[in-house]
């Protein structure tokens, strides 16, 4: 039994469900904690659409400790997927101080100005010269995700493959010097189950990055990054066995950013 699923977006970004809607899935599927994290990116160019609005981050807050409240049957936890972006982390920082977050998760969707995960066409329009590069800027600004000292998880740890584009070259070395930073600044890694449904087939990550993580003991959650109420615990068996396969025992559990964690 996996009781909880930490990674999940409502309407109030990319979601297709409310807030209540979630936790009531999380209910049905037996969950004891459901978390609700939509996307947060305060980036340095226009505003990104499939996001939540900066200006309504105190309403979204509001949305969910109500609906946490009205649910005392279920725990609730509040937190945001962050866009992690070198030129306005620190006023990322400054703008969700105020506010009490059981845990942020940090990810990385854009490369710049490129689209990591958005559709097959970038990868397709650029040379294997230019993917390369790509890839090990990926790895570069996901390390320093996690060295910011801002997140409790980090997302979906090889996000890039999701299309079936990978670099010609050899960057595992680039790879496990993330989950170095990660080991040092103490941050979680989620196997998110949603990459069983995407064109790579397979979670992220993958097997082989996952032991790594076991091996520096890397707290692990398994998540569903779930975009609507029927995906809040999808694979979850199959992801309990990869964790298995990695050697992990035990899962972590989020509540005012204090880590507790639990067998399964």
């Amino acid at each position: 039994m996996i009781p909880t699923s930490y990674h999940n977006h409502t309407k109030w970004s990319d979601g297709s469900g409310t807030v209540r809607e979630m936790i009531e899935a999380a209910r049905a599927a037996g969950l004891q904690e459901i978390g609700i994290s939509d996307h947060f990116a305060f980036g340095p160019g226009k505003p990104v659409s499939w996001a939540l609005d900066p200006k309504s981050l105190g309403s979204y807050v509001e949305d969910v400790e109500s609906a946490r409240n009205d649910n005392s049957d279920i725990a609730v936890r509040l937190s945001l997927e962050v866009d992690y972006f070198p030129e306005t982390i620190d006023q990322i920082r400054a703008h969700l101080a105020s506010y009490k977050f059981d845990y942020l998760i940090g990810s990385v969707h854009f490369i710049d100005a490129f689209p990591v995960d958005f559709g097959a066409q970038p990868w397709q329009e650029v040379s294997q010269e230019m993917r390369n590069e790509l890839w090990h800027s990926y790895w570069q600004l996901l390390r320093a995700t996690a060295q910011c000292g801002m997140f409790d998880i980090i997302g979906h740890f090889d996000l890039p493959k999701k299309f079936n584009f990978y670099p010609s070259l050899d960057l595992t070395a680039d790879a496990l010097s993330v989950l170095d930073a990660m080991a040092e600044a103490d941050v979680a890694i989620e196997i998110n189950t949603s990459g069983w449904d995407r064109p790579v087939g397979e979670a992220y990550p993958c097997l082989r990055y996952l032991q790594e993580a076991n091996r520096r003991k890397i707290p692990l959650v398994i998540n569903a990054d779930g975009h609507a109420p029927g995906e809040i615990t999808r694979y979850f068996d199959r992801a309990s066995e990869l964790a298995r396969a990695a050697g992990y025992k035990e899962l972590a559990r989020f509540e005012q950013h204090r880590r507790l964690c639990h067998r399964f």
